[in-house]
């Protein structure tokens, strides 16, 4: 179901605009699933992945390896996570690319701006919750 006009629906359209995506774009599309532990204490689902996140593979040949994000590569959307690699014919490791959508954040990288962003979604969450006491004391006074 189309909710926005403005949006293509157009498979090759949004391929196009996939691989076409400018670097600021490419982070969001980065984004990775949080724990559940996490998803309770910040009341968000996902976040874009970042240097030093501890993640779990969930998904693909190296599922449930675990490990810090070493380097996030936007231009491949990959990311790089120690400890997992794979020996090259020459005996030398070489790095495998992971998808972001194929880990789980267990542990996160706090920085300033994702403080600012947690701190405005705690004040978010609480405003909600208020405003649910409120309608609930309407509907109970009914």
């Amino acid at each position: 179901m189309k909710f926005n006009k403005r949006v293509s629906s157009s498979r090759r359209k949004q391929r196009k605009a996939h691989f076409r995506a400018p670097g600021h774009e490419r982070r969001i599309r980065m984004a990775a699933p949080l724990s559940r532990e996490l998803r309770d204490k910040y009341h968000v689902r996902s976040m874009p992945v970042r240097i030093g996140d501890d993640v779990l593979i969930v998904r693909g040949s190296r599922k449930g390896s675990a490990g810090k994000i070493r380097q996030c590569h936007r231009r491949k959307y990959v990311v790089y996570v120690e400890g997992v690699a794979r020996d090259r014919a020459n005996k030398q490791p070489a790095d495998i690319g992971i998808s972001p959508s194929n880990v789980r954040i267990v542990a996160l990288n706090m920085t300033a701006d994702r403080e600012e962003f947690f701190e405005h979604k705690r004040r978010v969450v609480r405003a909600r919750q208020r405003a649910g006491d409120k309608d609930e004391e309407m509907v109970d006074a009914d």
